[in-house]
């Protein structure tokens, strides 16, 4: 594609990289077929080589802001398209570009930017957040239906395991999921304790950053990183081995550490070596257990878990942080089925449930549309359970639906006989 850059664009530390982005698309459409956004909608401007298109307009000085920032702010930034471009566009990285562009430049209706500095305030503060889900809660009878079912009931952390093992991995607590489903970590530290490894928390670690670079607040989201990076230095130094994420949305945002921060000084040898240390729970629990072939069968006998007893029909909805994002295909299916799931077939199973962080919040319409399509697909197998591994997904998901949605990692730590979780 030939570039045409204007002179603001050029004064951007990241101006090589837009350029080279942007020259390394081909138009060939690839991209299309995957894009959930313009599967519905039909628009190319609601595609990834639309808004290629768009932000390219936008960089030369040759597009309208408002009109770009529209089709900027219904991208899922789901990355099916970097799973098909045969050119391996970064397009991820070039949006995020053109949301800080167009967040800078243009300004945002006055109900809009409330809404935004809201979702920025309250979600990414887990004390906050906990407070006003407990004031939920307490509540919730006498809210009207459609805001009961979006409140989840209280779910119980159960044990933790005590910190007891040489090997030690940092956990990423994230900033919702421990007030929404605290069990989501505990079983992944009951899981990881069978194994001869310690889960650490940080106490002084939050959010990932994800949440405000998505809202196009480039500041907010290096400032969530560069204390991330702080917190979790002294364990890094100690001999951590690695820092393990359970939502798969926040462990490709830790992957993009490297990335965001390679323009600071202070900070961009540790972000390196952060990013190299993220792993999604799945790629540990792989890799430390071994899962083996007995009998044409896989096993996981070193957790305790009986491979040749069925454990029923399970569909798995893997998010779109994990299998293009992480670009972590069929690790999860390999362990469900080690552990005895029947696991039912999924069609269309790259394409997005329509959770993406706050966008199931910023654009309902296109969020409602898409977990429709995801769930009569998940359903079609009639699993008995949905399992997820992504907090944003599940809860998503979840709301309104009979049949439980849960963490994948909460659904194989059932699975281990009570009298030998503790052993």
């Amino acid at each position: 594609m030939e570039t045409h850059l204007d002179e603001k664009t050029r004064a951007l530390p990241a101006a090589v990289s837009i350029e080279g982005i942007l020259r390394s698309c081909v138009h060939c459409g690839f991209c299309l077929a995957t894009c959930p956004t313009y599967q519905i909608l039909g628009d190319e401007r609601d595609s990834p080589r639309g808004r290629i298109y768009l932000i390219k307009a936008l960089m030369e000085g040759k597009a309208e802001g408002k009109e770009t920032r529209l089709h900027l702010d219904r991208c899922l930034t789901c990355r099916s398209c970097e799973t098909t471009c045969p050119s391996g566009v970064e397009y991820a990285h070039l949006l995020e570009e053109g949301r800080q562009w167009v967040e800078k430049t243009v300004p945002r209706p006055l109900g809009q930017r409330v809404v935004r500095t809201l979702l920025k305030t309250v979600l990414p503060q887990p004390v906050l957040f906990q407070t006003l889900l407990n004031m939920g809660r307490m509540v919730r009878p006498l809210l009207p239906e459609r805001w009961r079912s979006a409140i989840p009931h209280r779910q119980e952390a159960g044990w933790i395991p005590s910190v007891r093992h040489a090997r030690r991995m940092v956990f990423l607590a994230g900033c919702v999921q421990p007030a929404l489903t605290p069990a989501t970590q505990s079983a992944a530290q009951r899981l990881l304790d069978r194994l001869g490894i310690s889960g650490v928390v940080a106490p002084s670690a939050g959010c990932c950053g994800a949440l405000a670079h998505h809202l196009g607040d480039e500041e907010k989201a290096l400032q969530a990183m560069r204390r991330n990076i702080d917190a979790w230095w002294p364990f890094v130094e100690q001999g951590a081995e690695a820092i393990i994420s359970t939502a798969s949305g926040c462990g490709v945002e830790v992957r993009e550490y490297g990335h965001a921060l390679r323009h600071d000084p202070a900070y961009r040898e540790r972000a390196r070596r952060v990013t190299e240390l993220a792993q999604d729970i799945s790629e540990v629990l792989i890799r430390e257990i071994g899962v083996t072939l007995d009998e044409q069968r896989l096993t996981l006998k070193s957790l305790g878990i009986d491979s040749d007893q069925s454990k029923g029909r399970v569909a798995f909805h893997a998010p779109c942080s994990l299998q293009h994002g992480l670009r972590l295909r069929g690790g999860v299916e390999q362990l469900l089925r080690a552990a005895g799931a029947e696991l039912t077939a999924v069609e269309d199973g790259h394409l997005c449930c329509g959770s993406a962080g706050t966008y199931s919040m910023l654009q309902p319409g296109l969020s409602e549309q898409l977990k429709i399509n995801k769930l009569a697909a998940l359903k079609a197998g009639k699993p008995e359970v949905i399992l997820s591994a992504n907090i944003g997904c599940q809860m998503h998901l979840a709301k309104d639906e009979s049949i439980p949605v849960r963490h994948w990692v909460e659904w194989l730590d059932d699975l281990i006989p009570r009298r030998e979780r503790r052993a």
